[in-house]
């Protein structure tokens, strides 16, 4: 890519897309292309297809998805699918027509099988079934996968695609419905730390200003108690945090800035023949979801119990990328869990 490039962020609003943003204009590149989803529906391929030969972008990063954790994947299964085919399906197809240059599509690490050897290779997509807690989500993501490469083949394009870990940082979603584990443990252990704490005033800013999902809504005449009775249904009290699940399935973290750097540096530095049909970008290791929720208490300073109900899903139980090819190519992560669970809490605080 060039200083002067054209450069379309899809998602640019969201976790990774806010994320690519900042590392684009740090890196002194001034022509940056992005939309809302009030100004562009991705859904809509007559649109899409209009907005591409206006703007004319010179390489894209698609991340724009529909997004969420284990609940909402199992829950809107149809919205889930339909959605991400379709905005993958029309982004690659006016890319292909206006000659974009280069186009980084991203996945994630779900489109492994369930029960796929650790660390998980590239190769082992579809070698066995998927989760099926996530398996819409996962199969739209194969999908696009198969299309990058498939437009590479047939008509010798240069799209990329990458499958990153877990991801977290700045601009993560906290709606406890919506949300993926860590900055869902971040909102559920903060608000357990404030009725601790007998700060209700604080209690009422946070619930004010983020939905807690589930339905519920808070409003200014709910009183105390009836505010204390609404987080207690989600697991949510001074004395403790109730999670989901059993806590011991591990999961890998990625900082958001960190993946942001890895793209950069590939689409930078790489071709499509480079990668195959796509790479991992993982942080290395992984923790349980039992030590990741004793690290964001410690994080959050909350002296509380943490229990685990184990009657709810645990989803895959482990998912542990092999990073092994883009390690070798020249990148590596900076952020440890640890800061990058210290820097997500000063965000969600500061915002």
């Amino acid at each position: 890519m060039e200083k002067q490039s054209k450069i379309y962020v899809a998602g640019h609003s969201g976790l990774v897309g806010s994320a690519l943003v900042r590392a684009l204009t740090a890196g002194g590149f001034t022509r940056l292309i992005t939309c809302s989803q009030s100004e562009l529906d991705l859904k809509d391929q007559k649109a899409v297809r209009d907005f591409f030969v206006k703007e004319k972008p010179d390489y894209v990063f698609l991340a724009a998805a529909r997004v969420g954790g284990i609940l909402a994947n199992s829950t809107y299964k149809a919205d889930f699918i339909y959605d991400n085919l379709v905005i993958a399906t029309n982004v690659v197809e006016a890319s292909y027509r206006i000659g974009v240059k280069k186009l980084l599509n991203l996945g994630s690490s779900c489109i492994f099988p369930k029960l796929a050897d650790q660390p998980m290779k590239e190769t082992l997509l579809l070698t066995g079934p998927l989760e099926l807690t996530n398996e819409a989500y996962a199969i739209a993501k194969i999908a696009a996968i198969k299309l990058c490469r498939y437009f590479n083949e047939q008509y010798g394009t240069n799209y990329l695609s990458v499958m990153p870990t877990n991801l977290y940082g700045p601009g993560d979603n906290f709606d406890l419905e919506q949300s993926h584990v860590l900055p869902a443990l971040v909102r559920k252990i903060h608000l357990a730390k404030l009725l601790s704490n007998g700060d209700v005033s604080k209690l009422r800013q946070d619930v004010s200003k983020r939905s807690i999902g589930f339905g519920l809504k808070i409003e200014t005449s709910t009183s105390d108690r009836k505010l204390i009775e609404i987080l207690e249904s989600i697991g949510v009290t001074a004395q403790k945090v109730i999670l989901w699940g059993s806590g011991s399935p591990y999961r890998e973290f990625l900082y958001v800035d960190d993946l942001a750097q890895a793209c950069m540096f590939l689409m930078e530095n790489c071709d499509s023949k480079d990668l195959g049909e796509f790479v991992n970008i993982g942080f290395g290791s992984d923790v349980t979801i039992k030590e990741l929720a004793t690290l964001v208490k410690s994080a959050i300073g909350f002296e509380g119990a943490l229990s685990f109900d184990a009657s709810k899903p645990d989803g895959t139980p482990r998912k542990l990328l092999d990073s092994t090819r883009i390690n070798r190519l020249g990148w590596k992560p900076t952020v440890s869990l640890a800061e990058g669970i210290r820097l997500e809490y000063q965000w969600y605080l500061s915002h």
